[in-house]
């Protein structure tokens, strides 16, 4: 088995693997970078004119043979192991008869997204993978195994092939509401492993716990008590955190307000799990239809993820009556609505990302007009990826035979870590196992 990290060993971002025997080629994950060579933070725009080959030669696409539009495909098979875009941002690039294979959830998720942004279908060959069912592509042996992560329906991958075994972690980490995924896992874990990509985002930050989404949910009941407005800006993909708020608004009284985007991720969701999301059977829950987003959408051929929410709908005018009754989830797009809503002055604006967004535009412009409005600024959130202690609990139930890091700004951290030889790789390098 041969192993090629394509971009990963030295940025968090971007992943791309390249996994190999002398009858079969796969990729796992095929992402978009979320930094530049720099450091600088990343800019699509900078690169969209640009051509396949301008693209592999400025290095955004990885060199890999065979696989680009209107080319003879000779790739086996892709596997997205999550709905995020720094694990599936550049698929669109690829050649349209590549297979790939995906959860169902994820799947429905990401095509869900693109329709708000006015793109077509992903996948157009694919294949639905579920949790502990092996498959194979062509003699390389593949067993998913679904994990904790903020992205829904996230996996690692037991890889097999030519007497070897490879561990792929994907992202994950063990204090979310799918913590029941890791916990699983690590009472009954592949072992054997002769390699491990070991995600490792979290390493060169903090070396404590991280909080739990309950730890959350009790610090946003805490503000949803209070007799004022909250809005809270998070991503409209990450589920646990959108249960979180809803736990919370639940036990508070109060009425969630989102946006026909997050709207339609939550229903998509719910097809597999028990999310919550505007329907009959969950009345506290409505649907404000920002005037920019509804603009768009009803320009284009899918009208009707705006329609179907129409029942839920709630004003503009509603919210100014009585705005201590509610929260909703906001985003810097939604400014021109924000603006028109009079009474809410005064509120709370709770910030629910990675801190490093708020030095950046528009993050940095639209906290800092709430907070001319009077409102106050608390900071609730919990990283998606796993805390140190995590990751050592990981690596000791898999038992690797090596660790690769991956996912990573701090690779020459893991040797002082983790109790097991760690093999540091470049991008493009290629491992004969």
């Amino acid at each position: 088995m041969n192993i090629k990290i394509h971009r990963g060993t030295q940025e968090i971002g971007g992943s791309c693997v390249e996994i190999s025997t002398s009858k079969t080629r796969i990729l796992v994950d095929f992402g978009m970078p979320l930094v530049e060579k720099n450091g600088s933070e990343f800019d699509f725009a900078t690169y969209k004119t640009m051509s396949v080959s301008e693209l592999v030669k400025s290095g955004l696409l990885p060199d890999v043979p065979d696989i680009y539009t209107n080319e003879a495909n000779k790739i086996d098979g892709v596997i997205i192991s999550h709905p995020h875009q720094d694990h599936y941002g550049l698929v669109h690039y690829l050649n349209d008869n590549l297979k790939f294979y995906i959860g169902e959830a994820a799947f429905r998720i990401i095509n869900t997204g693109n329709l708000f942004i006015n793109k077509g279908p992903l996948f157009k060959s694919h294949h639905f993978i579920e949790d502990r069912k092996s498959f194979t592509i062509g003699d390389i042996k593949i067993t998913p195994y679904l994990m904790d992560h903020s992205a829904f329906d996230s996996y690692s991958f037991l890889i097999e092939g030519d007497g070897k075994k490879l561990f792929y972690s994907g992202d994950f980490r063990g204090h979310g509401r799918k913590s029941y995924s890791f916990k699983n896992f690590i009472k009954n874990p592949p072992t054997g492993s002769d390699y491990l990509l070991l995600e490792g985002t979290m390493i060169g930050r903090s070396q404590d716990r991280e909080k739990t989404e309950d730890d959350l949910k009790s610090e946003f009941e805490t503000l949803f008590r209070e007799d004022k407005i909250n809005l809270v800006y998070t991503s409209g993909q990450n589920i646990d955190r959108l249960v979180s708020i809803y736990k919370a608004c639940n036990s508070s009284g109060k009425t969630l307000i989102i946006d026909p985007y997050i709207a339609s991720i939550l229903v998509e969701s719910a097809r597999f799990a028990g999310i919550h999301h505007p329907s009959q059977s969950f009345r506290n829950i409505k649907v404000l239809f920002p005037w920019f987003l509804t603009k768009r959408m009803l320009k284009t051929p899918h009208k009707e993820y705006i329609y179907k929410f129409s029942n839920y709908k709630i004003t503009r005018d509603k919210i100014a009556k009585s705005p201590e009754k509610y929260v909703m989830v906001v985003r810097p797009s939604m400014k021109f609505d924000i603006e028109r809503i009079d009474g809410i002055d005064g509120g709370n604006i709770i910030y629910s990302l990675w801190d490093g967004y708020l030095k950046k535009e528009p993050t940095k412009g639209f906290v800092e007009y709430l907070i001319q409005r009077g409102f106050t600024l608390h900071k609730i959130h919990t990283s998606g990826h796993a805390d140190i202690p995590t990751l050592k609990d990981f690596v000791n139930a898999i038992k690797p035979g090596h660790i690769i890091p991956i996912h990573t700004f701090s690779s020459d951290q893991y040797k002082y870590i983790f109790n097991c030889p760690v093999l540091e790789l470049t991008d493009g390098q290629l491992l004969k196992t």
